[in-house]
């Protein structure tokens, strides 16, 4: 059984599932997919989303409106949302433009109020996304980075797994994974090692990233070199660091 106020505004292509909870003035828009057990609060506007099971959203949230990118065409793209995710008051999520096609937001995220994801971005499983932080297009975050509130992060950087990005950060690089950030440009300022332990990491695999982290920033060895001499060493945290720096094509952040 749905609970819809009266006053919400349900397109007809929309596809509500079971025990649905919908407050009053929200507007549910074309071709609109809302799962079981999700609670949308009063004046929220959804279209062309897949919104996932037992999330919540919050009051004057706008998910899958036309992305602000001056190369969009009208082309019919989506936004995907992950069960469990909650998306405060006031955020903006805009659906994808013909590159990607898609805005994909994880499971178990918390996107605080007056946050902003931009078309084309790909969004984790378990991320938080802190007040008024804005993600530009085309950005990828992997699972377990939490930013804190007023960040600001460039078009197509990477966000490496369990990273942190502290208040007011601008990120135009990438970040490699288990690292914390800081900084008006940002800066690597250590390891995220709270964070590693929370996630009930192996002190061996957090040794591991310690010891990867020293080869590369604390040794007299060039980017290049490092990154050789840590391909020799058998750790899969290793390896996650290794493979995101051989993939990043707008270069690392720094200490």
């Amino acid at each position: 059984m749905n609970l819809i106020h009266n006053s919400a505004v349900i397109d007809k292509s929309a596809e509500i599932e079971d025990n649905v909870e919908i407050g009053p003035f929200c507007i549910i828009g074309p071709k609109t997919v809302i799962k079981k057990g999700t609670k949308i609060h009063g004046q929220s506007v959804i279209e062309y989303s897949d919104i996932g099971s037992n999330c919540e959203i919050f009051n004057f949230a706008s998910i899958g409106k036309r992305p602000q990118d001056m190369k969009y065409r009208g082309e019919e793209t989506r936004v995907i949302v992950g069960d469990s995710t909650t998306v405060r008051e006031s955020v903006t999520i805009n659906r994808g433009t013909a590159a990607a096609g898609q805005t994909i937001i994880g499971k178990n995220c918390l996107i605080m109020s007056c946050g902003h994801i931009a078309h084309d971005c790909i969004i984790g499983d378990n991320v938080i996304v802190g007040y008024s932080t804005g993600i530009a297009g085309h950005v990828e975050v992997s699972n377990n980075v939490i930013f804190s509130g007023g960040c600001g992060v460039h078009q197509f950087c990477k966000i490496g797994k369990l990273a942190m990005i502290s208040g007011g950060t601008k990120v135009t690089m990438d970040v490699i994974p288990y690292t914390l950030v800081h900084g008006d440009r940002a800066v690597l300022v250590g390891l995220n090692t709270i964070g590693m332990k929370r996630n009930n990491m192996k002190l061996s695999d957090i040794e591991d990233v310690k010891n990867a982290y020293r080869i590369l920033f604390a040794s007299k060895l060039v980017l290049e070199e490092a990154v050789e001499k840590l391909k020799n060493l058998q750790s899969p945290c290793i390896k996650d660091i290794v493979d995101f720096i051989k993939g990043s094509q707008r270069g690392i952040v720094r200490p």
